[in-house]
């Protein structure tokens, strides 16, 4: 099994399990577990008078490590895209924010999380919203179309990152604006996470250290980047994200400590953009 597979597989039982009533979804959770709860990524995101704005599913199908929609700085008027969307949570947020005159996309490839994204939007009532299928590494809208892309705790799920970055890089507007949550490491990280699949979905090992994310983001085109922590994992969350596994949480729970860390990343797309240096 692939990367991509393997996190269309995680996510499709994630909405299921949503939609069948057992329960949230989580980061640490493996494709065919439920969460055990207090996920140390996933948990305590969005405050009560947020969750009170949605449908109740939206907020169970939660897989982020973050919330953009807090730091983006959303205005009327603006077209925001989510890059996977997931049960929509973050979309429906964004719409309230961007309105009036504003629209938010989603775009997600897995059905079962797009057919719950918009079983939530009818349930919110919100018509500003649109969710497309697709693939984060090739974004079904047009050049210069977006205002702010959002993203929470996906990009680091991808296999091909610099894709992903070019082709946010793309959409965007000049002056656009990248506003993501994503899991991010500070230096080595043990080699036996990175090559853990299960650990690929569960949001962590394909987490890049924040230099190179940095480095990414400049080779896209993009300027104006920042990194700013906003969860650092200490040893004892490792027992949970490392737990069911294959691997010796004890062990390696001292190795991890303060390496990954939530963070919020933004960066702009240049007002006079430049051609795409790919």
């Amino acid at each position: 099994m692939d990367v991509k597979e393997a996190v269309m597989e995680k996510y499709g039982q994630a909405a299921l399990r949503v939609v069948s009533g057992q329960g949230s979804a989580c980061c640490s959770a493996s494709p065919s577990s439920g969460c055990s709860g207090g996920d140390p990524i996933t948990s305590n995101l969005y405050d009560e008078l947020q969750k009170n704005e949605l449908p109740e599913a939206a907020v169970l199908a939660s897989l982020g490590c973050g919330n953009p929609t807090a730091l983006a700085e959303l205005k009327p008027g603006e077209t925001v895209l989510d890059l996977g969307s997931g049960g929509g949570i973050d979309v429906l947020l964004s719409a309230r924010r961007v309105s009036p005159g504003g629209k938010a996309f989603g775009l997600d490839m897995t059905d079962e999380m797009l057919a719950l994204a918009n079983a939530n939007k009818q349930k919110a009532g919100i018509e500003n919203v649109e969710f497309l299928k697709g693939e984060i590494e090739s974004i079904p809208l047009p050049d210069d179309s977006v205002d702010v892309i959002i993203s929470n705790c996906v990009i680091n799920l991808s296999a091909d990152k610099d894709r992903v970055l070019r082709e946010a890089f793309r959409v965007l507007k000049p002056g656009g604006r990248l506003a993501v949550s994503d899991v991010v490491t500070r230096g080595e990280v043990n080699p036996a996470i990175r090559e853990n699949m299960l650990l690929w979905v569960g949001c962590v090992a394909g987490a890049l250290e924040e230099d190179q994310y940095r480095g990414k983001l400049a080779a896209a085109g993009f300027e104006n980047i920042g990194i700013e922590p906003t969860r650092i994992y200490r040893s004892e969350d490792a027992l949970s994200f490392l737990a069911d596994k294959g691997l010796d949480a004890d062990a390696i729970g001292p190795q991890v400590d303060g390496k990954f860390m939530s963070a919020f990343v933004r960066a702009t797309k240049p007002v006079s953009a430049p051609s795409p240096p790919f």
